[in-house]
């Protein structure tokens, strides 16, 4: 179940909305400086108010006028999600247990590495058990409601299934 966002939260990411929509509209960057500190000027008007009726009513006037003057093909990073280069490199991610495949020379020239790898399969093998369990107990009867995975409860434990996080393979292939 995803929290609910704070007023401040709401009005940041109507700001950053705005900029990279403002970004899309304005080709030369002086231009686009111009009207981002218009911009900005607009949103420090109100940044004081301690009505939260007139601000929520503040903030929905804005996204109102966000929608009717935002970009109808704005800029989409190329990382980003709808980019060109979206997962480009996902081809190349090899599975952790692929690096158990290379040749004792290969591991050789990276010794720091693979013996922190070995220390973490070791502690994977000691902490699965009481990983399962941690997940079964706080797993209601009706099956779990996100797909977040429980904390760890105790000073110096680790949360269940960190081992996806520790091993998880470069954004991209060097």
């Amino acid at each position: 179940m995803a929290a609910y966002l704070t007023h401040q939260q709401k009005v940041l990411r109507l700001y950053k909305r705005a900029l990279r929509h403002l970004e899309s509209w304005c080709i030369f960057r002086d231009r686009y400086r111009f009207f981002a500190c218009l911009l900005r000027a607009r949103f420090d008007e109100h940044k004081d108010e301690k009505d939260m009726v007139k601000a929520s009513k503040l903030l929905l006037a804005g996204e109102q006028e966000f929608w009717e003057n935002k970009h109808s093909e704005p800029y989409i990073f190329p990382d980003a999600p709808g980019g060109t280069s979206y997962e480009r490199y996902e081809c190349y991610k090899a599975p952790e247990w692929f690096l158990d495949l290379w040749h004792p020379s290969e591991k050789a020239m990276y010794p720091d590495y693979f013996a922190k790898r070995e220390q973490w399969k070791k502690l994977r093998m000691e902490s699965w058990e009481k990983e399962v369990q941690q997940l079964q107990e706080e797993t209601p009867a009706d099956g779990p409601k996100t797909e977040a995975l429980p904390p760890a409860r105790k000073e110096g434990h680790l949360p269940p299934l960190w081992w996806q996080y520790v091993t998880r393979p470069r954004e991209r292939p060097a």
